[in-house]
């Protein structure tokens, strides 16, 4: 654990509600590109977000302070994220939405580097591309790629959001990219020869 990570938990241990605002100030930001990323809209991932810190704020009230000193915060916090989005899908399913916010209002979160409008309408179409693909994978496999390439983890925080073994957390993140590859990969036509 580093310096801040057991900074944080020490604070969590002694002082439960500065603990938690400087947990959310630590984290916010990662957990809001997670839910964003597997959600597709920036209105949903505020909201989940919201509900995971809410969620993380009542489970840490009812911790002895030895076991907030133990906390792996970000890993902690990242699988009530997803039982958050898991929870919220079951719901979805249960009970269909009139109307939706599209995968497209969520493209402009990402920051554009591109210097011209060209290059600007190439990089929003290949976000636009992106996030759609990215909306169309499994949850098995979504979840695991946002964490590892999105949010910034290592296979081993992977493995433990998703409760598994680290070798299965890389074969879910590869399958996923694997997936997304195919996604993304423009069809070819296929030429065929016209007999007359």
């Amino acid at each position: 654990m580093d310096d801040k990570a057991e900074q944080l938990t020490e604070l969590l241990a002694t002082d439960l509600d500065a603990g938690f605002t400087e947990l959310v100030r630590m984290h916010a930001r990662a957990v809001h590109a997670f839910l964003l990323r597997v959600s597709g809209s920036a209105a949903e991932a505020d909201d989940l977000g919201q509900d995971t810190f809410l969620r993380a704020y009542t489970a840490l009230q009812g911790y002895a302070p030895e076991r907030r000193r133990e906390l792996r915060a970000r890993p902690w916090l990242m699988a009530i994220a997803a039982n958050v989005w898991r929870n919220h899908v079951r719901t979805c399913t249960r009970r269909p939405a009139t109307a939706a916010v599209g995968v497209e209002d969520t493209v402009d979160v990402w920051p554009d580097h591109g210097p011209g409008p060209e290059e600007k309408a190439t990089t929003a179409d290949d976000r636009r591309r992106l996030v759609a693909a990215l909306s169309e994978l499994p949850e098995k496999h979504r979840i695991p790629v946002v964490l590892h390439h999105v949010v910034g983890m290592s296979y081993a925080e992977v493995a433990e959001v998703q409760g598994c073994a680290v070798g299965t957390a890389k074969a879910q993140v590869s399958r996923g990219l694997g997936n997304l590859r195919r996604l993304l990969t423009p069809e070819i036509p296929v030429l065929r020869e016209v007999t007359m």
